[in-house]
């Protein structure tokens, strides 16, 4: 099965501090970094390094073409991906002595893909694909509705959370991945908790507690994997892309709850996010040893 994902594509600008700014503070960092991010391009990178083959569909300024090439070494079918004038998205991403981090963003070209070339990719889609999307482009809505009409399977991160573009997209979602900010914010949206909603497949994640599966395969709950976190930026991320290759391979609700838990405790014992996160082969490995 092959995936196509809608997906962002940041300059992720990443500061150390030793704790968050109060406001009208000046603070100085202890470490910068450059990377690539963006909650698309992680979700499309987590995918490849767990197996799975992944069309990303996106954009950015082609005066950062290193994004375009970082992406394609780790895996990433880029045929897809458009070259904007719009400034490419960026984030500027704090990162505290526990871990911890806040983030900042600028959408920039992915607000403005064009969708004439998306939908058109999908041309390229078999039924029972998967595609994949987040909040962090324009074209959601439109998105979800031509893969389903094309027998596609839907997989959506409700995150950053918007309640109407959530609201409209939850009837054609085949599998929900938020965390637990996120379910409470869809639980006031829509006046149910999410689990009574009747997604075909929902998990909700919650940090160092694990993550919750309920759906047609059961109940299922994944305790988080005892790590020391260096940067839990893009976690959620790493922990979706392993999750989606998965099922889209077929493996069972509880393989997949397993090696995505073990990908994303990996992930955050590295600085970054896009960069750190892990290969099949260390997961596997992680898996074994733990």
């Amino acid at each position: 099965m092959a995936i196509f994902n809608l997906g962002s594509i940041n300059i992720d600008l990443v500061y150390r501090v030793s704790h968050f700014p109060a406001a009208g503070e000046t603070l100085t960092s202890s470490s910068f970094m450059r990377a690539l991010g963006g909650k698309g391009a992680n979700q499309s990178i987590a995918l490849a390094s767990a197996g799975a083959k992944v069309w990303h569909i996106g954009a950015a300024n082609p005066a950062d073409d290193w994004l375009f090439v970082e992406m394609a070494e780790r895996g990433v079918s880029m045929t897809f991906v458009q070259e904007c004038t719009q400034p490419t998205g960026h984030a500027i991403v704090s990162v505290n002595d526990e871990g911890e981090n806040q983030i900042l963003l600028y959408p920039g070209a992915n607000r403005a893909i064009d969708m004439k070339q998306v939908l058109s990719a999908l041309d390229n889609a078999r039924p029972l694909d998967w595609v994949l999307l987040q909040n962090e482009t324009n074209g959601a809505l439109e998105f979800a509705k031509a893969a389903k009409a094309r027998g596609l399977k839907i997989a959506y991160s409700a995150a950053p959370f918007e309640e109407d573009v959530a609201m409209a997209i939850l009837p054609h979602c085949d599998l929900l991945i938020v965390n637990e900010g996120e379910a409470a914010a869809l639980a006031t949206a829509s006046g149910r908790a999410p689990e009574t909603i009747g997604l075909e497949h929902l998990v909700i994640t919650k940090g160092g507690e694990g993550a919750d599966y309920i759906g047609t395969a059961g109940s299922f709950h994944q305790p988080a994997f005892a790590v020391e976190p260096v940067d839990t930026t893009g976690a959620g991320d790493c922990f979706f892309g392993y999750f989606l290759s998965g099922m889209a391979a077929g493996d069972a609700v509880e393989t997949a709850l397993q090696l995505a838990s073990a990908a994303a405790a990996l992930q955050v014992t590295i600085a970054g996010a896009a960069t750190a996160i892990p290969s099949r082969k260390d997961v596997l490995a992680f898996v074994k040893e733990n």
